[in-house]
């Protein structure tokens, strides 16, 4: 019995140790080994190409000059943010990491995809070139024609790909008018054939139509599948938004800190934020002594460090969550300023609807007493006209700009939308509340005068046009 059992393991042992290996399955080993195209994924991936491009030219010499004499510049950015022009400059270097940051974020969500280890490790690498400088993998483009190209490239492929968006759309749109056709001519067929001969006649030739359209539509398609970034293949596409990442990450460290591996597109010293006369060493495993300096103001991480200078600071509209609000209001009383005469009571009560308490307050103080004046004198209307005009003149350019940033966005135009070159310290968001809403109540003061003045004399007039009318039926009746 104990032989048998010794047998019996010997024997499975024996029969383990040559298993035979099983055979692979030709085809499936092909479809392992072909690579992967993009697919579907081209529209996600064309919106992130948009915004790094976009990232891009915002950090052009022309961009960063007009940054310089203009954005910082701003009356209502001076007055509601800051005049201290090195703490206005931070705002804009925050918001431009932020943007960065949160494309590579993109970016590492699509290389995890990959079947390049080196395209995988993505978000590790590009943290450690934010942090210290270092690109093992050479990924940084420091040639103006490569640059040139790759950027050309890009764009051309956004390009692409937003007319295949359309074309699938419109594809969609016929497939789905076909079916509708169809259906139709079914019940055509099925119901009073001989009464509907004409009827059926005509659905027969609007369904050819439609199916020839479809077929040149889906030419049309197919096409531009195979020069957009649809049928290309997904680590070659994902290697070129890396490449432009790091590059782009690298001119945003030249600007701003005059540090980097040399671009040789080169920076202006008029376009430079932090000039500096030091030499940039070429090379991604060498630094110059200004690099190493400045790597220790980074602390915990370049984007982290920088980033922080975007958390809202106390008494801010942004703190507040005010700025778009606020925007909208002084969007609202420079329309009525403009027009006071077309300014109703319904329209004057939603105004006062949309005042926050703290601007109630503060305008009740500023009107006390004033309740039934005569606001009948042409030259403080005048006046009161002037300073509004000043007011909106460095106010109202805040409030559109809060507009237009928010709205570039918003769910709705987060996909493949052409972008302005509007920061946030152009904005709303980081003026100071008290400074702001003191403006506004300004405003509403002087409104409230010249609207109770274009009352006035509107009621005037028509008093003296029916006093000469009644006077010219008394003429009349004498």
């Amino acid at each position: 019995m104990a032989l048998e059992t010794l047998l019996i393991k010997v024997k499975t042992a024996f029969s383990h140790s040559f298993n035979p290996v099983q055979p692979l399955n030709p085809k499936k080993h092909l479809l392992k080994k072909k690579p992967k195209n993009v697919g579907v994924l081209a529209f996600e991936i064309a919106s992130v190409i948009s915004k790094l491009l976009h990232l891009w030219q915002s950090l052009s010499d022309a961009n960063i000059i007009r940054l310089r004499n203009d954005a910082v510049s701003l009356e209502g950015v001076l007055k509601l943010i800051s005049n201290d022009e090195s703490f206005l400059l931070s705002l804009a270097r925050a918001e431009f990491a932020e943007s960065l940051r949160l494309v590579s974020d993109s970016i590492s969500r699509l290389s995890v995809k990959c079947h390049d280890p080196t395209l995988r490790s993505f978000h590790r690498v590009f943290t450690e070139f934010a942090n210290s400088g270092f690109d093992p993998l050479t990924w940084t483009l420091t040639c103006h024609k490569d640059i040139e190209a790759r950027r050309k490239k890009l764009e051309l492929y956004v390009s692409l790909t937003q007319t295949l968006h359309r074309e699938m759309e419109e594809l969609s749109v016929l497939e789905s008018g076909l079916k509708k056709s169809l259906l139709c001519h079914n019940n055509n067929s099925n119901e009073k054939i001989e009464a509907c001969s004409s009827s059926i006649g005509k659905d027969h030739h609007k369904i050819c139509d439609l199916q020839h359209k479809i077929l040149c539509q889906k030419h049309e398609v197919k096409e531009l599948k195979e020069k957009s970034l649809w049928n290309k293949g997904f680590d070659g596409v994902v290697l070129l938004l890396v490449r432009f990442c790091f590059t782009v990450l690298a001119r945003l460290k030249i600007v701003f800190f005059g540090i980097g591996p040399y671009l040789s597109r080169s920076l202006s010293a008029s376009a430079a934020v932090y000039p500096s006369a030091t030499t940039f060493i070429s090379g991604p495993l060498k630094s110059s002594k200004l690099e190493l300096e400045k790597r220790e103001d980074f602390g915990s991480g370049f984007f982290e460090s920088n980033c922080k200078v975007l958390k809202q600071g106390k008494n801010t509209l942004g703190d507040s969550a005010l700025a778009l609000h606020y925007s909208n209001l002084i969007i609202v009383m420079e329309k009525m300023i403009k027009s006071p005469q077309l300014v109703g009571m319904e329209a004057r009560s939603d105004l006062y609807a949309m005042l926050p308490s703290s601007i109630r307050s503060s305008l009740r103080s500023r009107l006390k007493g004033s309740v039934g004046f005569c606001a009948s004198d042409p030259a403080l209307a005048g006046e009161w006209r002037d300073a509004l005009g000043r007011i909106l003149g460095w106010l109202s350019p805040l409030a559109h700009n809060m507009i237009k940033w928010q709205n570039e966005r918003s769910f709705e135009h987060q996909n493949l939308v052409t972008k302005t070159n509007v920061l946030l310290l152009q904005t709303l968001f980081f003026a100071n509340k008290d400074k702001t809403e003191a403006a506004i109540t300004e405003l509403l003061v002087g409104l409230n005068y010249i609207w109770r003045f274009e009352r006035e004399m509107t009621a005037k007039a028509l008093f003296q046009c029916v006093n000469f009318n009644g006077f010219l039926n008394l003429n009349k009746s004498s």
